[in-house]
């Protein structure tokens, strides 16, 4: 996620290069054939801007839904930070006693941690809707880089024990798994008595609706931005803006005073602006590819870390994440 004031104009330009190039190449294209051949195949530029307002109907519907997207998942990581902390705070007020010592909190504690940082995971892997770029190429975030690289289970090492986690390998869904073993640890203490029926459903209470966070944000994970929609739209846009040249050079042929050669610069500009906007809600379909402008779902995760470190004092507390080059991953 960027998080400074404004993107530089150099990083847009950058970022839809090939867009910006393969639209004056192609305006380049249709006005040099007609210098070529002379052939008026212009066209009246009012049948195709009523195209484009459509596309921009389309175009603004598609962005909507796709920003809804990103921010439905941007909630649902807050209920995550919210939840987490009542259920550490859950865990830390139950009393001290032979069956629930301070080191049977912390282990509980960090169990949460490591369904936090496998939901995290979770939600970086690819799909083959999704962009998938290289995780290599996130030069711009070296730290992200380096955590997707290792993966989870490092990262999960220093709060699970090596058995639990060697029986975690065993299974597709982590975060599902960790859950069920904290609602089994839960229970244990029920059992024994160190805990009230009233207090086991309350923490039961607390780890159902850690379960619902989990299976809201793996809905916008595993199911797509209808492909219809999104295709449709890629789709016409094509079809306006490859009729643009021919409407602009029906309007520049007429002037006396702009040439037809001006097409080219005003195509390409136009042709730009729809594709790039076309491209920024496609990029926000999906809010945890791993993209730049994706939920900044590790560092929410290590903002969860500190927090519940700090509760139960512990002495090895992560640094946040730091903003790196503008980013927040």
């Amino acid at each position: 996620m960027y998080v400074k004031r404004h993107y530089h104009i150099y990083s847009t330009i950058r970022w839809s290069r090939k867009i910006l190039l393969n639209g004056f190449l192609y305006s380049a294209a249709v006005i040099l054939i007609y210098e070529i051949t002379k052939i008026p195949f212009y066209l009246p530029w009012q049948p195709i801007s009523v195209i484009g307002i459509a596309v921009a109907f389309y175009l603004g519907f598609k962005n909507n839904s796709s920003y809804d997207r990103t921010w439905e998942a941007r909630k649902i990581w807050g209920a995550i930070i919210n939840d987490s902390r009542s259920f550490a705070t859950g865990i830390i007020s139950l009393p001290v006693s032979e069956e629930v010592s301070d080191e049977k909190k912390k282990e509980i504690i960090y169990r949460h941690l490591a369904w936090v940082i496998a939901l995290k995971h979770a939600m970086r892997a690819g799909k083959s809707w999704e962009h998938n770029g290289a995780v290599d190429k996130l030069v711009f975030t070296p730290h992200f880089m380096e955590e997707a690289i290792q993966g989870v289970f490092p990262e999960i090492k220093r709060y699970l024990s090596k058995e639990e986690i060697e029986e975690l390998k065993k299974h597709s869904n982590l975060p599902s798994q960790i859950l069920l073993n904290q609602t089994k640890a839960v229970k244990e203490l029920e059992d024994s008595g160190q805990i009230s029926e009233f207090k086991h459903i309350w923490l039961h209470e607390l780890i159902t609706r850690l379960y619902t966070d989990q299976g809201m944000t793996e809905r916008i994970k595993n199911f797509p931005f209808p492909r219809q929609y999104a295709s449709t739209g890629l789709f016409i846009n094509y079809i306006f803006c490859a009729l643009i040249p021919f409407g602009l050079l029906d309007i520049f042929i007429q002037s006396d005073s702009l040439h037809h050669w001006m097409t080219i610069p005003f195509s390409g500009i136009i042709i730009w602006i729809f594709f790039l906007v076309d491209r920024i809600g496609d990029y926000s379909e999906n809010p945890f590819e791993s993209a730049y402008n994706d939920v900044p779902i590790s560092s929410i995760t290590r903002a969860i870390e500190i927090d519940l470190l700090e509760m139960i004092r512990d002495k090895d507390i992560p640094e946040p994440y730091p903003v790196e080059n503008g980013f927040l991953m």
